[in-house]
């Protein structure tokens, strides 16, 4: 995949910009429950505002709307993104989930989309892995151009599919191995330990399907059912009792997860150790996010789950690069091509 033009180099002063921002944000009581995405398309935003724009209209799709439900109204993420960027030249439309041409790429809802405008800029990375009206089928209708965090994205996750500083720990946790098993094959054989944690770490544990050495846990918090007050207790993995659950990696994998981290010149950290929203199973998850922000490594992280433990945390400062791209950096990851980079003419 090649480097988009971006939009450093495009004239926008006097023009109408469409801007493809990733402001699918979470909602709670009809209010922004995280404005971590929204605080990541300002950039952009306020580059476009300096640079001249007469208008800047802003898209994005919110949550997975049956139709035009009111409860997915951008409103709210609206109202949140002009108290941090109070300006008049800034318009937010609806949720494009709204129009059934969205996800169907649809030419005729792309076609308006673009009317009016004089150039069209995807700072959307979360969405790029979609081929959509407003991140792809719109690219092809004006001049279209790559916003900041779209560009930062790229460039941050693309170094790790060329030459690393060594060592390179990757590290993987979660409830599933298939949905993450495109980027442990295409990064994990050229990495120099990749550890693996969560619910992931039993499935391989069972039936590996990669070609190379990982490191398991071996030992786990163990819990009598998957419930947040059941009884619990520390286990070597080989001694998990029948009909318990592996819920946390336990406190000797977590230090020698530690101490692998430590050593690395560069880390790539995706998916939780454990059942981190529950806080007696949240310890594993908390030493690896503690692991990757001491590093003296350049740290990336990926996975909506990583990037929260580490906000929660008040760590994600300590990172060189949190990822606001959760499948979108999988498959780009995996070498897959994206639709809404793709679309996108290179420089």
């Amino acid at each position: 995949m090649g480097t988009p033009r971006s939009v450093r180099g495009a004239d926008v002063a006097g023009k109408s910009v469409l801007v493809r921002s990733d402001l699918n944000v979470p909602l709670a009581d009809g209010e922004v429950a995280d404005d971590t995405r929204i605080r990541a398309s300002l950039p952009t935003l306020q580059f476009l505002l300096d640079r001249g724009a007469a208008e800047i209209v802003v898209c994005s799709h919110l949550g997975r709307p049956q139709g035009d439900d009111p409860a997915f109204s951008m409103r709210p993420v609206e109202t949140r993104l002009r108290e941090l960027l109070p300006e008049e030249r800034i318009d937010v439309l609806e949720n494009t989930r709204f129009n059934p041409g969205e996800a169907k790429n649809d030419q005729g809802f792309a076609r308006e989309l673009a009317a009016g405008r004089d150039l069209y800029v995807n700072d959307a990375f979360g969405s790029a892995h979609r081929a959509h009206a407003s991140t792809e089928a719109v690219a092809h209708l004006l001049p279209a151009y790559a916003g900041l965090l779209l560009e930062r994205e790229l460039e941050e996750l693309g170094r790790l599919l060329g030459a690393v500083e060594r060592p390179f720990v990757l590290i993987s946790g979660g409830a599933k191995v298939d949905d993450k098993l495109g980027v442990l094959r295409n990064l994990g054989g050229k990495a120099d330990e990749v550890l693996i944690g969560g619910k992931m770490a039993e499935q391989i544990r069972e039936e590996n399907p990669l070609e190379f050495d990982v490191e398991l846990p071996t030992d786990v918090v163990a819990a009598s059912e998957f419930a947040e007050d059941a009884e619990s207790k520390v286990v070597p993995y080989e001694e998990l009792p029948e009909g318990w659950l592996g819920l946390d990696i336990g406190p000797e994998t977590r230090e020698a997860f530690a101490e692998r981290i430590a050593e690395a010149r560069t880390v790539f950290w995706n998916g939780p150790m454990g059942v981190f929203e529950w806080p007696r199973f949240a310890e594993g998850t908390k030493a690896v996010a503690e692991a990757v922000a001491r590093a003296g490594a350049h740290t990336i992280v990926g996975g909506a789950d990583s990037v929260r433990a580490l906000t929660e945390l008040g760590l994600v400062d300590e990172v060189d690069w949190a990822s606001t791209g959760g499948g979108a950096a999988l498959e780009l990851l995996e070498g897959k091509e994206l639709p809404g980079v793709a679309a996108i003419p290179e420089d």
